[in-house]
């Protein structure tokens, strides 16, 4: 006899069936998979909201300069991009989708976005 594995109900039907009914295979999967998908949904999300205040700048010819302290001030998270790229002159560009950015001196940011 094979049984569901999430509420312990006989199962009918194929032998390599595992759960009961479709309810029960959602909330198996949902709570064996609760912590990796926490993580990602808050992670996702911290990239959504940096890309947001990132695109909100107004770009010309691709490019653009803010500072640290009005990014920070708007809730931007400087621990989450999605790539950083070093190029043959030393610069170090970090990205959030396409939109990068660059510390400057003082407390700018050079701000470009990939064509």
């Amino acid at each position: 006899m094979i049984t569901c594995l999430e509420c312990g109900d006989r199962i009918i039907g194929r032998a390599d069936k595992k759960f009961c009914n479709d309810a029960c295979r959602n909330s198996y999967n949902n709570k064996h998979n609760k912590d990796v998908t926490n993580l990602m949904r808050n992670t996702h999300n911290k990239l959504r909201k940096n890309y947001r205040i990132l695109s909100e700048n107004r770009f010309t010819e691709g490019k653009v300069k803010t500072t640290r302290k009005k990014l920070s001030e708007e809730g931007f998270d400087f621990e989450y991009f999605t790539n950083l790229k070093v190029y043959k002159n030393g610069a170090e560009y970090r990205f959030v989708y396409d939109i990068g950015y660059k510390f400057l001196e003082d407390d700018w940011i050079l701000l470009v976005r990939k064509e």
